[in-house]
Formats: structure tokens, sequence, C-alpha cells
């Protein structure tokens, strides 16, 4: 992070940056972030060409196990491959966009070496995983932001700006089948990024669990549903799928202020309150409200929130403590899965 200034003209900074200082002028110039992307597969090729085309960061390199495929992304990015070690010597943060299994002893690296971390989600594989991530990172002053993109897209906002206290939640996100992502469960691929919003819109400890799941096409879960209780009794049920036939992304939510649907794929929600819009016919106390939005590039706003948190100090948006809930939430969800299909088997209903 950088250092503040005490004031007089010069150069300040750590971790390879540098902020430079012109007080007689009442400005401040900051060198673009140093980022290099560790790991090449889907979501890496988006991240190394979204670094490589901002105006607050430059792209040092990429690394990945398999040569073929970072030579690949690297020529279309127009950065250099880079063994690990170099890479995270030329570079002032790192995105780590490696299998989860990996995203801890990565980031720790990088966090030992005193580098900035935007890891995709789940943060890590155990939340003493993700405690000692968050620990390491406040410990040596760095940000350390985690990948969970729907908090940054225009449909958080909008349902975000129009909701009061949540009773009830219906979230739906089901997709057809692909390989890709299959090294872990539905619940950390998919239903991770609905918990996550559930957990940010209730804003509450979870009390319990209930959850079911299965594994259809893969090793692991591919459909999951979830009944999340929340201490001020707040009831959100999640349902999650990798082999349907269309993509779908829904939530409805019950709420104090009245009754509100979302679909994120029509970017179309409607709200229905006291107060609000067209009123109803025999209800005139009540109104009806829709609306649309505008998507906006969720990446793009992703990445300018880290290189702000790294550049200027600027609040982490997604911070570790965020990852941590969204990993505990899962976690809870796999574990109640688990105890639902022993009691299954020890009833005789399934082998």
């Amino acid at each position: 992070m950088p250092r503040k200034r005490s004031g007089g003209r010069g150069w300040y900074g750590g971790a390879g940056l540098r902020v430079q200082v012109w007080p007689q002028f009442g400005r401040i110039t900051v060198d673009r972030l140093k980022v290099g992307v560790v790991g090449a597969g889907h979501f890496g090729r988006f991240h190394a060409l979204k670094t490589a085309a901002a105006e607050r960061a430059v792209l040092v390199g990429l690394h990945d196990p398999d040569a073929a495929r970072a030579a690949l992304v690297a020529a279309e990015a127009n950065c250099p491959t880079l063994p690990l070690d170099a890479l995270i010597a030329a570079a002032d943060a790192l995105i780590i966009a490696a299998p989860a299994d990996a995203h801890f002893p990565l980031a720790m690296q990088a966090l030992a070496a005193g580098r900035h971390v935007l890891i995709e989600k789940p943060i890590a594989a155990t939340l003493d995983e993700a405690d000692q991530l968050a620990a390491t990172a406040t410990a040596r002053g760095l940000v350390l932001q985690v990948g969970h993109l729907e908090r940054f897209s225009a449909a958080h906002g909008a349902v975000a700006a129009r909701m009061g206290r949540p009773l009830y939640i219906e979230a739906v996100r089901v997709a057809p089948f692909h390989p890709r992502g299959t090294d872990v469960s539905v619940i950390l691929d998919l239903m991770i990024h609905a918990l996550d919003l559930v957990l940010a819109l209730v804003g509450q400890k979870i009390e319990s669990v209930d959850a079911v799941g299965a594994a259809v096409a893969s090793a692991h879960d591919d459909i999951a549903n979830a009944r999340v209780h929340f201490v001020d009794g707040c009831v959100a049920t999640i349902t999650a799928s990798r082999i349907s036939l269309k993509t779908e992304r829904k939530m409805r939510i019950f709420a104090e202020a009245g009754y509100l649907t979302v679909d994120f794929a029509a970017k179309k929600l409607t709200l229905i309150g006291r107060d609000r819009g067209m009123a109803l016919p025999g209800f005139e106390e009540f109104g009806i409200e829709t609306a649309s939005w505008d998507d906006h590039d969720a990446l793009a706003a992703e990445h300018a929130a880290f290189h702000a948190a790294c550049l200027d100090g600027a609040p982490v948006l997604v911070d570790a403590a965020a990852g941590r809930r969204a990993l505990e939430a899962a976690i809870a969800v796999a574990a109640s899965i688990t105890a639902s299909r022993a009691r299954a088997v020890a009833s005789g209903l399934i082998r």
C-alpha cells in the first residue's frame, strides 16, 4: 500500500508503487499498478485481457502450468509468460484465477512477498485458510479482494437501492452443463454467487441451513437446494444447478417495503409496495414499479475497484471478511447435504 505523505515534494510508495507529490500544483500522480495474472483458464483469460486494457494497470505477465495454454492467452493479451517466482517479483499485485484448491498456497506466496491480491471465489478451501490469508494481508498492510463478481453488477445496485429489510428470499441460479468448473461442486461453482448476494442483502448471521443435492454429471454435486435461516428470522431458499437446459438467474424478495422480483438475464425488476409507481386497482395504497438497467462491464468495475484500493487506499469493496462469509455459508450447505444423504442411507432410502 502507498504510504501517506507527510508533506513536501517527493516519491512515496511500496511494493513497486510510486506516488509523486507536487504540493505547489496541488496534485498527485500515480504510476500504473503492475499486475500479474496466475491462471490462463476460462476466467484467467478474461482477467488478462481486462488488465491489458485497463487505464490504471499494466499487465506484466501471465503464469500457468499449462505452457501451451499460457502462451496462447499471453499472445492474445500481449504479455510475456513467466515462471511464478518471476511473475511475483515483477508485479505489484497478483490476480489469482487458478483452480480453487490452489487459491490458498498461491495467495499466501504472493502476500508473503508483499503483493496485493485479487483472488477468484472461493477465497480458499477452508475457513482456516481464509483466516490465514486475511491475517497475513492485514499484518502486511496489503489489499486482499475476493472476486465475487455479482457485487459489481448493475443488477446488484438496482436491487439494493430498492429493497428494505428482507423477510424471505427465493434465488435461482441454473445453467447448462459445462466441464469447466466441475473440479468443485455446484455450491462453490454457482451457488456461492447467490449466497454472497443474499448475505450482502440480509446483513445478518446465519442461524441454520437445510440442504439437499446430488452429483449427476460429475464427481461433485451438480444440483443443490438450500434453505438458509438467519438470526433475524429472514429465510432464503437458494437453488443451483449446472445440468439445466437453459441459463436462468432470478430472485424474489419479500421485504417490509413490499415484494421485488428480479430477472437478471432479462435485466428487469418489478416492485410492488406502498407509494410506488402506478397505483394497483383496488389497492390504491400500493403501487407497482418496473425498472430495467443497462449492463456495464462488471469485471472492469471489479478491476477498477481493486486498482483504487491498491493505488489510492480506497476501501476494499469485497474484502476477505466477505469472502469468508460466503465460504462459510457454502461449507454449511455442503455439510447439510452430506448429513441429509447420510440420513437417507441410514433409512435405506438410497444406497
